[in-house]
């Protein structure tokens, strides 16, 4: 099973090293063709105004969206949570507005005030490590969404049929349980369609 992490900007390679933990084989994404190769899809952290301007120039809004149309799964940490998002808080229009949900950015505040905890993500038996960076909340969400977690009364892990998101950054921990969550998504998938 091979799953891409879109390698435009942010922790591309944790996020490769977390999915070989699952057994899984990780792949960076560069190049809109290379989605072929791929059954899942991981939109990692970092900015996501310059991820956006970045995918429009290289053709990945409509490859993504295509991609997700075909039931493939997609997740989405941090910037990939905004990204997937149909409404941003502010006002700005969303960049692939897949998933039905609402993004506030940067809702923890600056870089100085990011922090780690263990949190309760529904399908996961045992607390998983969170770190949150500049991390963004989702303050609504439509009726298709599953919230998975919720952090002093805040939405920050979710689910939507083939989309998974988190406000943090999984990929800066050892502990790969959410990756193995969205690995196990991805197989689910792949047994469907065969």
């Amino acid at each position: 099973m091979k799953i891409g992490v879109l390698a435009l900007q942010g922790a591309v390679t944790e996020h490769i090293v977390s999915i070989e933990k699952t057994g899984a084989v990780g792949l960076p994404i560069k190049r809109v063709e290379q989605l072929e190769e791929v059954e899942g899809l991981i939109i990692p952290g970092g900015e996501s105004t310059t991820i956006g301007k970045l995918m429009r120039k290289y053709g990945f809004i409509e490859a993504i969206r295509d991609f997700s149309s075909q039931g493939k799964p997609i997740f989405g940490t941090c910037a990939g949570l905004i990204l997937l998002a149909k409404r941003i808080a502010s006002g700005e229009p969303g960049h692939l507005e897949l998933m039905d949900i609402t993004v506030a950015r940067n809702a923890f505040g600056r870089q100085r005030e990011s922090f780690e905890c263990d949190l309760e993500v529904k399908g996961i038996n045992e607390a998983v490590r969170a770190v949150f960076i500049r991390a963004p909340l989702i303050t609504e969400v439509g009726p298709e969404v599953e919230v998975l977690t919720v952090y002093n009364n805040e939405i920050v892990t979710a689910r939507q049929g083939n989309l998974l998101v988190s406000s943090f950054h999984p990929e800066l921990t050892d502990d790969y349980r959410l990756h193995q969550y969205f690995a196990d998504m991805v197989q689910a998938v792949g047994i469907a369609n065969k």
